[in-house]
C-alpha cells in the first residue's frame, strides 16, 4: 500500500500497528484477485478489506536491507 520506504517502512509498520489495535479494525492485504486452492478455507487472510476484530496485541516485524531488523509487541492498555 505504501511502496518501499527503506529505514521508514519500521516506523510506517509500527504505526499501523498501533492503529490496528487502537481501532480493533485489521488491514487488508490489497491486490488480491486469485485465490490459491491449496489454501485451507479456515484460515482468514483479510483480502482487499479491512475487518473489525477484537485486537489485544499485535506483533510488528521489520527486516530491511542494511540490517534494520526488529521486532516490537504492541498491546492494548487497560486500566
Amino acid at each position: 500500500m505504501t511502496g518501499h520506504l527503506l529505514g521508514a517502512a519500521g516506523a510506517i509498520e509500527a504505526i499501523a500497528t498501533v492503529m490496528a489495535v487502537v481501532t480493533d479494525e485489521v488491514p487488508s492485504t490489497i491486490n488480491h484477485f486469485t485465490d490459491d486452492p491449496a489454501f485451507d478455507p479456515k484460515l482468514n487472510f483479510t483480502f482487499n478489506k479491512p475487518q473489525k476484530r477484537t485486537i489485544d496485541a499485535a506483533l510488528s516485524n521489520t527486516f530491511g536491507f542494511g540490517g534494520h531488523n526488529a521486532s516490537i509487541i504492541i498491546k492494548k492498555y487497560k486500566s
